[in-house]
């Protein structure tokens, strides 16, 4: 914890005022934890960035923010996968001051799963049109806020209904993302996202790094809308996040999505 150091498990740490936990009124990003490292801890200190704008919280120094991770990590088990996630609240009501601290725990043996066995998705409607935040810096598009209320609703929803996880689809049709994953999709000759300029959605770490290596798998990096429909036609899609990795889509709604030839080397490429 940011000015209290390492503090051991099961120890306190917070005031029952944070607005993080009465309000949810705070950031967060989450990275996976390789050889005792956190893997790309640049790019995710860069979006814990933009998210502190959004909110207008008051974030530490990057270089601050990266002693933190390593110090979390130099408790770690360097031959244990790992989730490390970092948080900024607004702090206490009574305090005022920001509460910044990085817990990090075992990757879950479902994120594991996943990766080897794949994801039977239901679709979900997010509610708003597809460009509905580009307009609405109030609905806090692109932010990996605290509130995961809806997030972890619609997932539990979806494996009510015996599917593995949700995906979420705008109000005009559009495919956008995960509760907490990103899609990519492969194309022809293309590695494919869902834009996030424009839509509002997480712009994903680990789908950022896998676009900016597509060339590495001989396919080029696209950005376009997509329709759940239109999955069956993609020669492979995926969910991926920096702690479950990649996990192949299986099928949408009950309907088979084809696995990519490109999945092996892509998985090699993302160290999952």
């Amino acid at each position: 914890m940011l000015g209290r150091g390492v503090i051991p498990a099961g120890n306190p740490f917070l005031k029952a005022d944070d607005l993080g936990l009465t309000r949810g009124d705070g950031i967060f990003t989450t990275m996976h934890v390789r050889g005792g490292n956190p893997w790309l801890l640049e790019d995710h200190l860069l979006r814990l960035q933009a998210s502190a704008a959004s909110m207008g919280l008051d974030l530490p120094d990057p270089t601050v923010l990266a002693e933190l991770a390593g110090q979390a990590c130099a408790q770690w088990d360097p031959q244990l996968e790992g989730a490390l996630k970092m948080v900024c609240t607004r702090g206490s009501e009574s305090a005022g001051v920001p509460t910044v601290f990085g817990t990090i725990t075992p990757v879950p043996p479902s994120s594991k799963a996943a990766r080897d066995n794949g994801l039977s998705l239901k679709t979900l409607s997010y509610g708003y049109p597809s460009g509905a935040r580009q307009d609405a810096p109030w609905l806090l598009g692109g932010t990996k806020t605290l509130s995961y209320a809806i997030n972890m609703a619609s997932q539990r929803h979806a494996q009510a209904q015996g599917f593995d996880d949700a995906l979420w689809v705008s109000a005009d049709g559009f495919a956008l993302e995960g509760p907490t994953s990103t899609l990519i999709w492969h194309e022809a000759d293309e590695l494919v996202t869902v834009p996030a300029a424009g839509t509002g959605i997480l712009p994903g770490i680990t789908a950022g790094y896998a676009l900016s290596h597509a060339g590495d798998l001989g396919l080029t990096p696209a950005e376009r809308m997509i329709t759940p429909a239109e999955l069956a036609e993609v020669s492979g899609a995926w969910l991926v996040s920096s702690v479950r990795g990649i996990a192949p889509i299986r099928g949408v709604d009950g309907v088979p999505v084809k696995e990519s030839l490109k999945h092996k080397a892509l998985r090699d490429l993302l160290g999952f």
